[in-house]
């Protein structure tokens, strides 16, 4: 036992294993108060997620110095047949009332309108509402705009009424987002626990990987609290969502890689203490190399232009690399504690039988090893069969109406205004320029197309200046957040950026979105080559070689575009979304590559240890037979994880958390059961190469397999 307690001893050791708990526990006290302020640390003002040098944020933070950083919120009054009378007098009575609300932001006295359709018989009316942002997240806006709709109530006797614009869109945004960190918590903590259920047929088990998830759970909210408040991290909603995913799901998997050597050990050895350091010794390094893997894949986020996407890269790295901490140390410390009675009614014996060579992967290694060459060639045909999916992927960005899984009020209200009105209207373009040349920037604007010449307003000579710069607006004729209109910012910006000395600039919503198209396109240029790199030169060091990473590389690639393309296909045509997030393949490519490489990962190395005693292709089978179960366990509770996602109703949720369960699904059942294992059997000893084990497979003093695999594999 000596030669083998390392560092595993001193976690799981007769006395160090009390002096782990009481450490975690002190942890875990001085943790949770911060944990609980996260959702105070979040920004998620549009400046958060824009790339620092695109001109929309420059507009943005010019903007500050003419008006309070303010969103509109829109209420959009209609009847198809013509306003009456009454609905007049209702609309005057309610812009009196909204112009002495004072409540929650919303600026009353600045309330404009109503601006009717058309003059003689109008049919709709508009009044604006500006909200003060006053250093607040979309996330607060909500009770402002409770407050405009309590003045304006609702509609009736058919007369519509709905609040609309960036506001209202705000306001919806945040319902959605409002309660998410105990929605995806209890979520994945049920997922947890009917796999654990599933896999290990033991009610008691499972609360030993919960209790250590929730510890890791709160530590890496804790840490990342402090980060964003006295270090500047970005934190967001999406990255704060991701996150409680991502700890139970990669901190499971990493209990369930451990727990299967830990169960092998204990039929081996009487002491479950010797049991636990000789698990931690052979399956540590594996365990590691795929929480490294993960870190520093999210790591290299941090080179992305997108603040939102640079934010979650440490965010991600920290709450994997906590998780992999408690499931390392606390996690094992706890099985100790609790002994083998912890695996009720399962109990695993010592001296019972190891079920590595009659388990249902062992059959399964064994029919591969048969004809391997086929199983793999069929396997990758029908994987780049399904990646044509990618054809149908349109991840060029999704509006509002397209952003929700429903339709909330203010969805339906962008709707019914577009029909009356312009359709950029309620979130216009913010152009700024020089004081001297505003002339003829305004004229430069007003004569694009796409542009309601009429909407610039005051005379360049009226407008409000500031040091010598000039604010003003303009609507287009596109809804803000389509295509067409991201086309009209691009031709605007060449005719201001054309006036001579101008140093004219053009923001708003709709360069925000296009800015951020831009920023997220040269992301997945740099990122995702990147993020294959790293993958690879972790995997050149755990297994000594090049040519088996090289192979896992290239299974995992086609994975992933198998899971897109498979993915596009069920979005266009069996959940009818409009398209995805410029970001969407980046994000699935990340976790997908930096996750299911996890699964590699633990095979090879297991079979990289039965190749040094047995030779590779029987190594391949055994490896197999001894981590199949373990693996598709691991897969299935991190597929489902993810999968809880879709409980959220927006639909960037909903696809990345498809995408990626997806995906883990394919890695666990296709690509590491079936296409890695045949691949390495038909290649054989070479795979190990430049290794000297491509040469000596096994050595001399390898003990024989046993006669029931011999028989079985092709040499």
């Amino acid at each position: 036992m000596r030669d083998h307690r390392g560092v595993g001893h001193l976690v799981c050791g007769r006395r160090s294993k009390w002096l782990v708990l009481a450490l975690w526990l002190l942890v875990l006290l001085v943790a949770a108060p911060f944990a609980q302020k996260l959702n105070d640390a979040q920004d998620n003002d549009a400046a958060s997620w824009l790339p620092a040098s695109a001109e929309s944020t420059r507009v943005m933070d010019i903007s500050k110095d003419f008006r309070p950083e303010q969103v509109p919120a829109v209420v959009v009054y209609a009847r198809e047949s013509g306003l009456t009378d009454e609905d007049r007098a209702r609309i005057a009575q309610d812009v009196r009332q909204l112009k002495e609300l004072r409540d929650d932001g919303v600026i009353g006295a600045q309330t404009r309108g109503p601006v009717y359709d058309r003059p003689a018989d109008p049919r709709a009316a508009q009044v604006y509402v500006p909200i003060t942002m006053d250093g607040r997240g979309w996330e607060r806006i909500g009770p402002a705009v409770d407050s405009v709709r309590d003045d304006v109530g609702e509609g009736g006797d058919g007369l519509a009424v709905h609040i609309t614009g960036p506001g209202g869109t705000s306001a919806d945004f945040a319902e959605a987002f409002e309660g998410i960190d105990s929605t995806l918590l209890f979520s994945a903590m049920a997922v947890v626990v009917v796999m654990l259920l599933i896999t290990y047929r033991s009610p008691t088990l499972l609360v030993v990987p919960l209790l250590a998830g929730i510890c890791a759970l709160f530590t890496a909210q804790a840490l990342i609290h402090l980060l964003a408040e006295h270090a500047g991290l970005t934190v967001n909603a999406q990255s704060a969502g991701i996150l409680t995913v991502l700890v139970f799901g990669a901190g499971t998997d990493y209990a369930l890689l451990l727990v299967a050597r830990y169960r092998e050990e204990l039929r081996r050895h009487a002491d479950p203490h010797e049991a636990m350091a000789l698990a931690l010794h052979r399956a540590g390094p594996a365990v590691l190399a795929s929480g490294a893997t993960v870190v520093l894949g999210m790591l290299v986020l941090l080179l992305a232009e997108m603040n939102s996407t640079s934010g979650l890269g440490p965010v991600a790295a920290i709450g994997v690399a906590v998780a992999l901490l408690a499931m390392t140390t606390l996690f094992p410390a706890l099985l100790v504690i609790f002994g083998r009675w912890i695996f009720w009614p399962v109990i695993p014996r010592f001296g019972a039988a190891d079920p590595t060579e009659w388990g249902v992967w062992a059959r399964t290694g064994r029919r591969i090893a048969r004809r391997p060459r086929v199983i793999w060639v069929v396997t990758a045909a029908v994987l780049a069969v399904c990646s044509l999916g990618l054809f149908q992927l349109r991840a060029e960005g999704i509006g509002n109406a397209d952003a929700f899984t429903g339709e909330p009020d203010s969805i339906a209200g962008q709707e019914v205004s577009a029909r009356y009105f312009p359709a950029g209207s309620g979130d216009p373009l913010v152009i700024i320029s020089n004081l001297a040349q505003a002339e003829q920037v305004g004229r430069a604007v007003a004569a694009t197309p796409g542009v309601v010449a009429e909407s610039l307003g005051l005379p360049p000579d009226s407008r409000p200046s500031f040091e010598g710069k000039v604010l003003f607006e303009a609507v287009m004729t596109a809804p803000a957040d389509s295509e067409a209109a991201k086309q009209t910012v691009e031709r605007v910006r060449d005719a201001v950026h054309a006036v001579p000395d101008a140093d004219a600039a053009v923001g708003g919503g709709t360069a925000s979105l296009l800015d951020m198209d831009k920023a997220t396109a040269r992301d997945n240029v740099l990122v995702i080559p990147l993020v294959l790199l790293v993958v690879l030169l972790i995997l050149c060091v755990l297994l000594r070689a090049l040519l088996a990473p090289l192979l896992l590389i290239g299974t995992v690639i086609l994975s992933f575009a198998a899971a897109l393309g498979i993915s596009a296909l069920v979005f266009r045509h069996g959940f009818g979304y409009a398209g995805e997030t410029t970001d969407f393949p980046l994000l699935v490519f990340v976790f997908l590559v930096a996750l299911g490489i996890d699964y590699n990962i633990f095979l090879t190395t297991r079979i990289r240890e039965e190749a040094a005693r047995r030779g590779t292709r029987p190594g391949v089978v055994t490896g197999l037979a001894a981590t199949g179960a373990v693996i598709t366990s691991a897969g299935l509770v991190l597929a489902g994880t993810f999968a809880v996602l879709g409980t959220l109703p927006m639909v960037v949720f909903a696809e990345i958390g498809f995408a990626v369960a997806l995906g883990v699904l394919l890695d666990t059942f296709v690509v590491r059961s079936v296409l890695v294992t045949s691949l390495l059997l038909d290649v054989g000893p070479r795979v190990w190469w430049p290794h000297r084990l491509a040469r000596e497979d096994g050595g001399p003093t390898a003990p024989a397999p046993s006669p029931q695999v011999l028989s079985r594999i092709v040499e």
